[in-house]
């Protein structure tokens, strides 16, 4: 089974809220969103997405372009049913961010809570670096998000990398300025506890 099959099977057997990953609210993306101190027409991009209400927060707070890109077509759906009208809004991609390809310069924030720490191939992990160097802007905002070196070794069976804020820093290079780091205990839906480090960078 490949990586889209496997991702399909999730979110045609599990509940959106009934995955280890789950937030009522993405207060700790929301907020460091709101540190880029940029206006509500900024470009922003959550990758890995699929059906994270985090895009329901930025709609409500009057975000106008917003690209949401995952690689399941049925937590897309998900994701747009449950916005309703406001999903017309969003842009929605499904495809594998190891070969995506966006418009040169596009994004003035690049987001993604829970997808990088899959890639635990060297190659794969270039391949996302690539793609963050080209499509976001010059001066941009990335935050990325992933389990902290106390973090699982495992998700949804998979495994993961887990990193340390150095670290993961390291994997961008010196094209990314380190803005901010910060750890999050992360509540599952199970009651258990996730350790998350997130990395703000902006690029240079």
């Amino acid at each position: 089974m490949d990586n889209k099959q496997y991702w399909e099977q999730i979110y045609t057997i599990k509940k959106s809220d009934s995955v280890s990953w789950f937030q009522e609210h993405a207060d700790q993306s929301l907020r460091l969103i709101h540190n880029t101190r940029l206006g509500k027409d900024a470009a922003i991009i959550d990758v890995g997405g699929g059906t994270s209400r985090l895009v329901d927060d930025l709609v409500a707070e009057g975000y106008t372009d917003l690209t949401v890109f995952y690689l399941s077509s049925t937590a897309l759906a998900v994701a747009r049913q449950r916005l309703g009208k406001h999903a017309d809004i969003v842009h929605w991609i499904e495809g594998d961010i190891t070969r995506a390809k966006f418009p040169l310069n596009r994004f003035d924030i690049w987001h993604d809570r829970a997808v990088f720490h899959f890639l635990t191939d060297p190659a794969d992990r270039h391949a996302y670096v690539e793609r963050v160097l080209s499509s976001v802007r010059p001066g941009g905002h990335v935050i990325v998000a992933t389990f902290a070196e106390d973090g699982p070794e495992k998700c949804s069976g998979l495994p993961v990398m887990r990193y340390q804020p150095e670290a993961l820093h390291a994997v961008f290079g010196d094209t990314f300025q380190l803005v901010e780091h910060e750890k999050e205990a992360h509540h599952t839906p199970f009651g258990t506890v996730q350790q998350f480090v997130y990395c703000y960078c902006r690029k240079r």
